[in-house]
């Protein structure tokens, strides 16, 4: 079983910084030449793009915006080139949001995911996502088969015909989300079915709590995880180092703090925002509402490019406060006022059967009148009061939450 996909991925990363920052330029203006695009890059010259501080200057496209886009000029919004025939399959995500499959032979970029798995050449997966309109199922499907191993396509449900393809293909993989992996495993100790060829998996799209992992280990699985979304393919991977998730090759990705485009510390915990370098289907600054954060330095593994610490959480943290909703937005409108202060965070709490907030701010050495000035600027911008708790650097936790609803549901 090949170790790396390719070379690429053990490369020095000055390297892969260089390459990245060359070939931006071209996505740039290729997205600049779509209706969509052309409207939040009016004023961009893409020749002017060259490294991540010239990225971060251009305006951030939300996921959460990606629906009604599309509306106005159904399918796709004059977000991508083409017809619809020009692409190999048409598909709709919750939203919905329309996606189409290129015809390239791993148009998600699965493929080096597998890999790191240790899936590949002469293999047999279970493909369990669903075959049925969206993504999910055919990015395995494309990936599997660039790396040379065959496909079961099962999609979700119906237990016992699982289990009957189970024990006559002997698949050594499973791909699909972690539960239904435990469901299948369940059923077969359970009904005296072998199910023991699966030694192998790599799970998406839902949750996969650390007992879980050891559950799967424990009946000799080895499972991976994969970061993906419909329109962004495979974005970061599990390898057999453990250590957070490798970012896949042709991608540049940002965290930036919630409610803004500038990007954070590394190691400070925001939003997923990808920068796809495919000048076919561009996508520039797209925040995907998820939450993470980079880890230092690179994995054992041997491959070189950016970690993630994995998905830690929503970025959408919307809240509506006596009858007015308050947003990441507005907490970093609020601190762009004021300069002298770091990260915040909004806290929402009832006191005396009301709606409180409390503005809690980072600063060294907060001038006198700082606190009062604040109030005033939430004010301002919310149409709200707020306590403001002035706080020293570093003691706010580092989780990526600007608003913290603490209220009791129900």
């Amino acid at each position: 079983m090949a170790k790396f996909h390719d070379r690429r991925e053990t490369q020095a990363p000055a390297r892969r910084e260089a390459d990245l920052m060359a070939r931006l330029p071209a996505v740039v203006a290729a997205a600049r030449a779509l209706p969509a695009w052309r409207r939040l890059l009016a004023k961009v010259d893409p020749a002017t793009v060259v490294d991540r501080a010239a990225l971060a200057r251009l305006p951030v496209f939300r996921k959460s915006d990606l629906p009604a886009l599309q509306r106005t000029g159904l399918p796709f919004g004059g977000t991508i080139p083409g017809r619809p025939g020009d692409y190999r399959r048409l598909m709709m995500s919750p939203g919905p949001i329309f996606e189409p499959e290129a015809h390239e032979e791993d148009p998600w970029r699965v493929a080096r995911a597998l890999t790191a798995a240790g899936i590949g050449r002469r293999g047999v997966i279970l493909n369990t996502f669903s075959y049925h309109l969206t993504p999910g199922a055919w990015c395995f499907d494309a990936g599997a088969r660039a790396v040379g191993c065959a496909v079961i396509p099962a999609g979700p449900g119906n237990t016992d015909a699982q289990l009957d393809l189970i024990e006559a293909y002997r698949p050594d993989a499973y791909a699909g989300v972690p539960d239904f992996l435990k469901l299948i495993l369940d059923a077969g100790r359970d009904r005296g079915r072998d199910v023991a060829s699966i030694r192998r998996a790599i799970v998406s799209g839902a949750a996969f709590p650390p007992s879980l992992q050891a559950e799967f280990r424990a009946r000799g699985i080895d499972a991976y995880q994969l970061y993906a979304t419909a329109e962004c393919g495979a974005i970061a991977y599990e390898t057999p180092a453990r250590e957070g998730m490798v970012v896949n090759e042709d991608i540049i990705l940002e965290i930036l703090r919630p409610g803004t485009g500038d990007p954070v510390a590394e190691g400070e915990v925001g939003e997923v925002a990808v920068t796809i370098l495919d000048p076919k289907k561009p996508l520039l600054r797209f925040a995907l509402g998820d939450l993470s954060a980079v880890l230092p330095g690179s994995s054992p593994c041997g491959r070189s490019n950016m970690r993630i610490r994995g998905w830690l959480g929503r970025a959408d943290q919307s809240a509506k406060v006596k009858g007015m909703f308050v947003r990441p937005e507005l907490v970093a409108a609020v601190l762009a006022r004021h300069r002298d202060v770091g990260r915040a965070r909004l806290v929402i709490a009832r006191a005396g059967e009301a709606d409180a907030m409390t503005l809690k701010a980072e600063c060294a050495a907060p001038e006198p009148g700082l606190s009062d000035a604040l109030a005033a600027t939430v004010r301002s911008v919310m149409k709200l009061g707020a306590a403001i708790e002035l706080v020293p650097p570093g003691s706010l936790p580092n989780d990526g939450k600007v608003i913290e609803d603490t209220r009791p549901v129900g």
